[in-house]
């Protein structure tokens, strides 16, 4: 991935903003996903109290109908169930719990007394009372566990979603950035580096050719030539030896 950058300023300035971009969001990602999982552990607790309140409650009502059945006949059982008249009613409405929607279930019209089961009282027993009352809170236990669950298996669903995002960044968009990071910072020192060279090549370059042009402007010194034919004469030009011609004296009289 670090071959396909560029490596110039604009681009490194880029990369830190989406580095530290990227490392905000896996701290706000981290926090959100160790939250999710408290509230998590907080409905799997309620999903098995009323997962076992259920059990409980299906156990009673299978135990209610088969005592009612075996008073009253399979046929006055029947005869009492076809006789209800209001069914349960149910509404759904939604909770937020840390950005995840689950939905919230009320039930109506799920308990109710003689006169709104149908059936007489005169022709029914309290056994068939107490199966209806057993298969009525088995509804209420039914109604209660689909709402855990289901609150349960949406936060589920986003724990996953909230970790893969987590890894995405912290395994491969992280790395990948520092990785483009590294790469444009060793090559822009690399061009910093030649381009000091350069640049000290040029200053000796330059530094030799202003000493060239001083020799050049700078007045060469010749030694004056020595003049022959009078060995007598000083080396002086300007001082003249004379010479006496056709006499000799003599030092000795």
């Amino acid at each position: 991935m670090s071959n396909d950058v560029k490596p110039t300023r604009k681009n490194l300035m880029q990369i830190e903003d989406r580095i530290e971009l990227s490392e905000r969001g896996h701290d706000t990602l981290e926090k959100k996903r160790d939250g999710l999982i408290m509230e998590f552990m907080d409905i799997l607790d309620q999903a098995q109290d009323v997962r076992e309140d259920l059990e409980a409650d299906y156990e009673q009502a299978q135990r209610a109908i088969d005592m009612a059945r075996t008073m009253e006949g399979d046929v006055a059982v029947r005869g009492a169930a076809s006789a209800l008249k209001e069914y349960p009613e149910l509404t759904t409405q939604s909770k937020n719990i840390m950005g995840v929607v689950v939905p919230q279930i009320e039930s109506t019209k799920v308990k109710k007394d003689l006169e709104e089961r149908g059936y007489g009282v005169l022709g029914t027993s309290a056994r068939i009372d107490e199966a209806a009352e057993a298969y009525e809170d088995l509804i209420e236990s039914i109604i209660l566990v689909a709402e855990v669950e289901t609150a349960m298996k949406k936060m589920l669903d986003e724990i996953e979603k909230t970790k893969r995002r987590v890894n995405a960044l912290e395994f491969k968009l992280l790395p990948d950035l520092n990785e483009n990071k590294e790469y444009i910072e060793q090559k822009l020192e690399e061009q910093e580096r030649e381009e000091i060279f350069r640049m000290k090549k040029i200053k000796a370059k330059k530094e030799e050719e202003e000493k060239e042009e001083e020799k050049r402007r700078r007045p060469s010194w010749r030694p004056t030539p020595t003049r022959k034919g009078n060995s007598n004469r000083s080396s002086n030009p300007d001082v003249v030896v004379p010479v006496v011609s056709g006499q000799k004296r003599n030092y000795l009289s």
